[in-house]
């Protein structure tokens, strides 16, 4: 099998999470952001393989790196640049930034695993409901050294509910190269807890699709699964010093699926052009829009407390 057969709808979504991304990366520097950015530059694949088969009731509960799973499940990238320009227009109306998104049945934050134990809730209510909805819970190699993400694991196989974790092991807990932080295997430890484990990585992306679906099937069907996907992100932890060797990050880059496609695949590299062009115009409208101020914020507040 050609590892790079990837189809062009797929690398149409990876592209436009790339280009947002690098937007923001760009807008960063100018000053136009307020905190900072975790881009998923290098790993887009993996979000598009595992969302392109979930339904648009599902749950998707994710982590800081959030972007790209956030479009590849919505394609809202504009509420998203809006949100981090901090526009009331934005996905929760300016004030959750780049990692604290809320939207429907989007949900993610910051901290190590912390939405674990609510992704595995929602799993549960959804058997009880017999709603058919699925959840995936989106962690990455770093949150394996949290016990959080070790008790989810065992009531999701021990009450055999509908969902998916995917761990995006990117071999960094952000600085901190994996050999130096992790012993043993991730996938023996789900395989520890009874989950279903299956591995694959981003630059092997028809393989990464089929056992995506197929771990999505059997999650759906009350035999919760575990999904380690070896990728690698090709800009810093944040917007902070990237000190791992350049050596080994061209090594990756030139592995890239996407970057070797816009090299030589004249229709990605027009839609390249276009959606830059999009997103482009879009920021000249959004950068006018206006801000929550105070009352607003505390009124959209009180109603929340209502029960």
């Amino acid at each position: 099998m050609n590892k790079k057969i990837v189809p062009l709808e797929d690398y149409k979504l990876a592209v436009k999470i790339r280009s947002v991304e690098e937007k923001l990366l760009n807008l960063f520097s100018e000053g136009s952001l307020n905190g900072t950015v975790h881009t998923c530059i290098g790993q887009e694949l993996s979000a598009v393989a595992i969302c392109k088969d979930l339904e648009s009731n599902d749950y998707v509960f994710s982590n800081h790196r959030c972007h790209g799973h956030y479009i590849a499940f919505s394609d809202d990238y504009k509420g998203l640049l809006s949100e981090l320009l901090g526009k009331k227009n934005g996905i929760v109306g300016g004030i959750g930034g780049s990692q604290h998104i809320c939207n429907k049945n989007f949900f993610s934050n910051g901290p190590q695993g912390v939405l674990s134990p609510v992704a595995v809730g929602v799993a549960y209510a959804n058997k009880i409901l017999k709603n058919n909805k699925l959840t995936i819970c989106f962690i990455g190699d770093g949150t394996l050294g949290e016990g959080i993400i070790y008790e989810s694991m065992n009531i999701a196989s021990l009450y055999n509910l509908p969902i998916l974790f995917v761990c995006e092991n990117n071999y960094y807990a952000q600085s901190t190269p994996i050999s130096n932080n992790l012993a043993g295997s991730i996938i023996d430890r789900a395989k520890a807890f009874g989950l279903k484990v299956v591995n694959s990585n981003t630059w092997d992306y028809e393989d990464l699709s089929i056992k995506a679906k197929k771990a999505i099937e059997g999650a759906r069907n009350f035999t919760p699964h575990f999904l380690e996907v070896e990728t690698y992100r090709l800009k810093a932890h944040s917007k902070g010093d990237d000190d791992r060797d350049k050596k080994e990050i061209e090594k990756y880059r030139n592995r890239d699926l996407i970057c070797q496609e816009l090299k030589n695949n004249k229709k990605l590299v027009t839609y390249y052009k276009k959606i830059n062009q999009d997103i482009n115009q879009y920021l000249i409208k959004a950068q006018n829009e206006s801000e929550l101020d105070l009352e607003e914020y505390l009124f959209e507040n009180k109603l929340r407390e209502k029960p």
